[in-house]
């Protein structure tokens, strides 16, 4: 199991220590630490889908409910992904990104919980084609953190 999701694994690790390594050297708070994981994380899996474009379009077309819908916004999705990483590193309009993160990994999450209703067998989008990793409730604790942490980001901004 844990050799199926090294990959992902390996991604998480990587931004967790990217977002240390940057805070590291100032006080930073739990807030800030978050928008660095989170832009890391977001900024890498974007790059990951990037790389084969026609290929993530078409696994991400199985599962997500908008781009069941919109080739367009399965192109898309990839640039959507990094504007929100680089929005969350360059700590630009908060409160835009957070609803943004909020909806749209909200809406991606519940795509993958029809999916794994439905029993079907396919290949997570989540890390392009370039990484192998199932469709899984691994896929959905990934796009059900990151919805998380948007929240908690917003209400301690709106609160």
């Amino acid at each position: 199991m844990l050799k199926k999701y090294w990959p992902l694994a390996s991604l998480i690790l990587v931004a967790l220590l990217a977002a240390t390594a940057l805070s590291s050297h100032t006080i930073v708070s739990h807030r800030s630490w978050m928008h660095y994981f989170m832009g890391f994380f977001l900024c890498q899996f974007a790059m990951l889908k990037i790389f084969r474009p026609v290929d993530f379009a078409d696994g991400f077309q199985m599962y997500d409910l908008i781009a069941k819908k919109s080739r367009v916004y399965a192109f898309l999705y990839p640039l959507i992904e990094l504007g929100l990483g680089l929005g969350y590193l360059a700590f630009f309009a908060p409160v835009f990104i957070y609803l943004t993160t909020i909806i749209i990994l909200g809406i991606g999450a519940i795509g993958v919980i029809k999916a794994l209703k439905k029993g079907l067998d396919v290949q997570c989008a989540c890390m392009g084609t370039i990484l192998d990793v199932p469709l899984s409730t691994v896929t959905l604790t990934e796009d059900l953190a990151m919805v998380l942490m948007a929240f908690l980001l917003l209400l301690g901004k709106v609160v």
